[in-house]
């Protein structure tokens, strides 16, 4: 593996367990605390549970999907990041959709989140999908320039009901052939 832009050798991407849940629960709260705070209402990031995020995820981990995807980025220090996906929820045949993707504020810039989305996406093309897409919020602009640089097409706002009850605009980045964003 080769450092770039201050990577560590050390962060290994690998496939999720059960035995991850509580660590991936702690990422999870962790990120949505230091990413969403003036998107989401404080009062719901205040609200989240690592414990029940921990059941969430042994669930998720114990019972997968049949095509369901978990990876992790994985430091000597713990993991700083995760990907989540499986079959587009909304439908679309042939297509895969990226769930989640989070990394710890300590890990971003690192290319942790390519190689992340990247290894979702062979993962997911390997079982058929021919597309990918994923959700972002309209204001998450970091998240949107990430996706657009990576090639991502991005489909027209749409309101959604999101957590706490906050009505918020997210935006859609397509993939329509899964195997450019393979490409180096």
């Amino acid at each position: 593996m080769s450092q770039s832009r201050g990577e560590s050798v050390s962060v290994l991407i690998l496939p999720a367990g059960p035995a991850d849940a509580e660590e991936l629960a702690r990422v999870h709260v962790r990120a949505w605390r230091e990413t969403y705070r003036g998107l989401l209402p404080d009062a719901y990031l205040a609200r989240m549970s690592e414990a029940a995020f921990t059941r969430r995820f042994r669930r998720a981990l114990t019972q997968p999907g049949p095509n369901d995807v978990t990876l992790v980025a994985a430091s000597r220090d713990g993991l700083v990041g995760y990907a989540e996906g499986g079959p587009s929820r909304a439908g679309v045949p042939d297509e895969a959709e990226i769930a989640t993707l989070y990394l710890l504020r300590q890990a971003q810039g690192l290319r942790l989140g390519r190689r992340l989305l990247t290894a979702a996406a062979r993962a997911l093309a390997a079982q058929g999908a021919k597309s990918l897409a994923i959700s972002v919020l309209r204001d998450n602009i970091r998240a949107r320039g990430f996706y657009e640089r990576l090639g991502g097409a991005a489909e027209p706002a749409t309101m959604e009901r999101g957590p706490g009850g906050a009505l918020l605009h997210e935006v859609v980045y397509r993939w329509p052939e899964i195997g450019r964003l393979l490409e180096p």
